[in-house]
């Protein structure tokens, strides 16, 4: 299906581009194939494209055909989800588990909510008639789409957030760019082939440029044909885009970094919270921006939640994610290895001390591989307890009573989203409502799903990916006035 090297996707063409770099199976390290490596031109035509379909193609106008295209994709996709389950493990190295769910089977499924959003919504929305500074009018509001949106995605969850952007820009009515990450090609690269030569999407409407250069997202933010930018990533890079998209004043969707906090109530079951979040630490190695990665637990009981917290880590331990058992795979590459590697180092500096973990496996000499590792001894003023350092760490930390922790959770930059464990549904509910974040579980609930919204407060980023509101990203605002 993909062939190799895998192609760009260019105004409805798919280009093997004269330039290509390898992409690498993280937990082997062997090279699996090449992908497409774009120059500043393919990007530039890829642009123009997005700018022509959208002004001149029937696209923006045909809701019908979009919804069609949409349900395509997603057959497509699924006809092929053998195939992509394959590539997801060895190229992202998710475990095999999280296919059936974030990493690739539910994003596809999702397409479908998107496509029947866009078969019910009310694109007009009339007003009634009014008689403002004495001039009778007929009012309404209608809903448009954008214009070309830059979509920049990550390697974490390539399918997902890939998805996550097109199908909603899609069915709102825009024309987009996708950028993926250098790490996951071949991830982003399958749709170009899909939907160039399995659906009916117009040429130019979408456009897929993997590249090695970082710099390429860069253009979408600048360029004054593009009129929304929609990135995922750290937040770092998102001050970055925001700069750049600040000169044409085009329209920015962030989704960014977290930090994020599981509280332990002192009436709940400690044991099963604590193993609970030991499993949401290291899911796919921790590389994640919405997992909980500072557990605060009753100070009373702190030294049973560390042993507790600890033994589950260990015992999950990090595995080959070509296992159905495996919960915690390699991490992404030989740089992101050396930054947690980091992380861990300053731990020390700081005065932590490692309950279970704090290295490489010893078992391991091939692939970029960090135990689990669970860190005790800081408090909220640590480095290590306030910067993101997405891979298998959890910082474990006391608090004293309710109002502590909310405090401690909220002492952060970021909001992204938190969790809440406790044996009185109803005080944990409250506990939930005053945490500054985007998303909150209760008790294990699982806010993830197409009509859920999902962003984060402060500098987790700006507006709503997903539901409802992800969709409205998408579109303008016009109001129309008729004289009566």
């Amino acid at each position: 299906m993909l062939g190799n090297p895998s192609p760009l996707l260019i105004d409805g063409e798919l280009l093997p581009a004269s330039r290509r770099f390898a992409t690498v199976d993280p937990a082997t390290e062997e090279v699996l194939g090449e992908a497409a490596d774009a120059a500043p031109a393919d990007m530039d035509r890829a642009i123009g494209a997005a700018r022509r379909a959208f002004d001149d193609s029937g696209w923006t106008t045909d809701p019908g055909l979009r919804v069609r295209c949409l349900r395509q994709l997603g057959e497509a996709l699924t006809r092929h989800s053998d195939e992509l389950r394959e590539l997801t493990v060895s190229e992202a190295g998710a475990p095999r588990f999280l296919t059936y769910g974030a990493q690739l089977d539910a994003p596809v499924a999702d397409l479908a909510w998107f496509a029947d959003l866009a078969e019910r919504y009310e694109w007009e929305h009339d007003l009634g008639r009014a008689a403002p500074m004495g001039m009778t009018s007929d009012r309404r509001v209608v809903r448009e789409p954008v214009g070309v949106v830059g979509a920049i995605t990550p390697w974490n969850f390539p399918h997902q957030i890939n998805l996550a952007k097109l199908g909603p820009a899609l069915a709102a009515g825009n024309t987009v760019v996708l950028k993926p990450a250098p790490d996951t090609p071949w991830c982003a690269a399958v749709l170009g082939v899909l939907i160039a030569e399995e659906t009916d999407i117009p040429p130019g409407v979408v456009n897929v440029v993997t590249g090695a250069d970082h710099t390429l997202g860069a253009m979408l933010s600048a360029d004054p044909r593009v009129d929304l930018v929609s990135f995922t990533g750290s937040t770092a890079t998102g001050r970055a885009v925001m700069r750049d998209a600040a000169e044409t004043v085009k329209k920015v969707f962030l989704e960014l970094g977290g930090k994020s906090a599981f509280i332990v109530l002192d009436d709940a079951d400690l044991r099963a919270a604590c193993s609970y979040a030991a499993f949401a630490g290291i899911t796919h190695a921790g590389q994640g921006c919405a997992i909980t990665t500072r557990l605060l637990v009753p100070r009373a009981r702190y030294g049973e939640a560390v042993e507790m917290t600890a033994a589950t880590m260990a015992k999950l331990g990090a595995g080959d994610p070509r296992d159905d058992r495996t919960v915690c795979g390699p991490v992404i590459s030989a740089r992101q290895r050396e930054r947690i590697e980091g992380y861990l180092e300053l731990a020390r500096a700081e005065g932590g001390a490692f309950a279970t973990g704090g290295g490489r496996p010893a078992d391991r000499d091939k692939g970029f591989w960090i135990e689990p590792t669970l860190i005790t001894g800081l408090d909220n003023t640590a480095r290590t307890a306030r910067e993101e350092i997405f891979g298998p760490v959890l910082v474990i930390m006391p608090h004293d009573g309710d109002d502590d922790a909310v405090r401690i959770a909220n002492d952060s930059p970021y909001g992204l989203s938190g969790a809440v464990h406790g044996g009185d549904p109803e005080r944990a509910r409250a506990v939930a409502r005053r945490l500054r974040a985007g998303t909150v579980s209760v008790n294990g609930g699982v806010w993830y799903g197409a009509d859920v919204p999902f962003g984060g407060y402060r500098q987790s980023g700006i507006g709503r990916e997903m539901g409802v509101a992800g969709f409205e990203e998408y579109l303008e605002t016009k109001a129309i006035a008729e004289g009566a």
